[in-house]
């Protein structure tokens, strides 16, 4: 179910799918580097302007599931316009910083995005482009991204299928008072509720 939380800025209720704490994991895999699943912590949160503020950390995973090393951190804001047009900017842990274009699809949610503007440091790895597909399917978020360097041509490199994590806090604080008979919780300051 897709909440549209009442603060939130009329331009971004087509985006209102991507918000929450999303965490899930994945496969990436390009040539030079080692294949390995990772594990992938995602977050869109507002401020009641009008764009989502994205984080993104990954991590690979050894075989029983546990982190490893940290693999790609990402952040961002992202915008939408009247027309469904969607824009980020993104600046990378590897030293990228990227202006990506693309559109949120008519009658589902589903953005299609793709590099406009790359700018890179010294100490960046080659990269000159890339593609991303985000989707909510059956309350999960799914995505998978495309890159190109000078000598790889475009291709598929990381992919996750990630589930919404609830925020315990919030939903604590919205217990009602009168629970039913036979039923403890406790607030977030530790004081019981009815007790």
């Amino acid at each position: 179910m897709i909440e549209i939380p009442s603060d939130l800025n009329p331009a971004l209720v087509p985006l209102a799918f991507l918000l929450g704490n999303w965490e899930g994991a994945g496969v990436a895999e390009f040539p030079g580097t080692e294949k390995c699943n990772f594990g992938q912590e995602v977050s869109f949160t507002h401020d009641g302007r009008d764009f989502l503020e994205y984080t993104s950390h990954s991590w690979v995973l050894d075989a029983e599931g546990k982190k490893v090393r940290p693999l790609e951190s990402e952040s961002g804001f992202w915008r939408i316009d009247a027309d469904r047009k969607v824009e980020i900017v993104m600046s990378r842990d590897q030293g990228v910083v990227e202006v990506w274009y693309g559109e949120l699809a008519d009658q589902k949610p589903q953005i299609d995005l793709a590099t406009d503007a790359i700018a890179r440091t010294a100490a960046s790895g080659p990269y000159s482009g890339g593609k991303r597909l985000y989707g909510y399917v059956n309350s999960d978020l799914m995505w998978v991204g495309e890159k190109s360097t000078p000598d790889v041509p475009l291709r598929p490199y990381m992919s996750a299928h990630l589930k919404k994590v609830a925020d315990l806090q919030e939903w604590a604080e919205n217990l009602p008072d009168d629970m039913p008979d036979g039923v403890s919780f406790f607030r977030p300051d530790g004081t019981p509720y009815n007790p």
